[in-house]
């Protein structure tokens, strides 16, 4: 049950923690929201932006500057005396403002059917352009339309994976193709170079480092069965025979020195020492 607690507020952007009950197994929580307020019908309500969940890293007392930094964004302000302060901050505020330009972005309805779209033609200068955020896109696409050929999403549906679990072990594959490197690597690649999270619709810059370590986890639990459905389905894509190639290696063999702990081992004999020259005589 949700209950009013503190909260902060910039420019009207406010983020709100409510307390939360479990009702199935009691355990009580704080889920955090970022919200607006806004007047509607003669009323003002809180208008609900963005569900930040329930781990949110942000302390209290940065609010504010989170929250006037997301605002700075959106308005396209440059950052004045020095920024906020906080590279944690300030990579937060990124992730916010790009959320919540994507959700603006968004279609609000679907077409009527039969309905003929509307063309819609503007004019652009080119050097008004600005770049907020450039990401990669396709390596990624080409990752996801392999992935798609072998049905590698439906087949870890199919394991019992969460969303979530699917969606860190498609991070790691598809960041695997693009960039290979460590976990650590490629959550940096996710988080900071990459368009994969906006093509899946996933935010991995929520998404911990751990989580990427258990997806590595998860693939190898899961190795036979997967290794057996993707040969499977390459097999049946490509008209491949299979063949085994067996190979035989007890013929190359090594000669060692005998121990010389056993009774019939003997060291080998020394070689003989050159033989003295006899003087010449004069």
């Amino acid at each position: 049950m949700p209950c009013g607690v503190p909260w902060s507020s910039v420019w009207g952007v406010y983020i709100r923690r409510t307390h939360t009950r479990n009702t199935a197994t009691g355990e009580r929580y704080y889920r955090y929201r970022l919200v607006r307020s806004q007047r509607v019908g003669g009323k003002v309500r809180q208008v609900t932006l963005l569900n930040l969940g329930r781990h949110f890293a942000i302390p209290q007392a940065d609010w504010p500057t989170l929250c006037a930094r997301v605002e700075e964004i959106q308005s396209g302000q440059e950052v004045l005396l020095g920024g906020c302060g906080s590279l944690l901050i300030e990579r937060e505020a990124q992730r916010l403002a790009a959320q919540l330009l994507a959700r603006a972005q968004a279609p609000s309805a679907e077409p009527a059917p039969g309905a003929q779209p509307s063309a819609e033609v503007h004019s652009v200068e080119i050097d008004s352009l600005t770049l907020a955020r450039p990401r990669t896109v396709g390596v990624e696409a080409l990752g996801l339309w392999a992935l798609a050929q072998v049905d590698f999403v439906a087949l870890l549906e199919r394991l019992g994976l969460t969303g979530p679990q699917r969606a860190a072990v498609v991070g790691v594959i598809v960041g695997r193709m693009a960039a290979p490197g460590s976990e650590l690597a490629t959550q940096r690649w996710l988080c900071e170079r990459s368009a994969l999270g906006e093509l899946l619709d996933v935010d991995f810059e929520a998404m911990s480092l751990m989580q990427l370590y258990r997806a590595g986890d998860v693939l190898m639990r899961h190795r036979a069965a997967l290794e057996k459905a993707v040969f499977a389905r390459v097999s049946e894509l490509f008209g491949l025979d299979w063949t085994v190639t067996l190979y035989d290696l007890t013929n190359i063999s090594r000669r060692y020195p005998p121990p010389r702990h056993l009774p019939h081992a003997h060291a080998p004999p020394p070689h003989p020492a050159p033989a003295a020259c006899p003087p010449r005589g004069r």
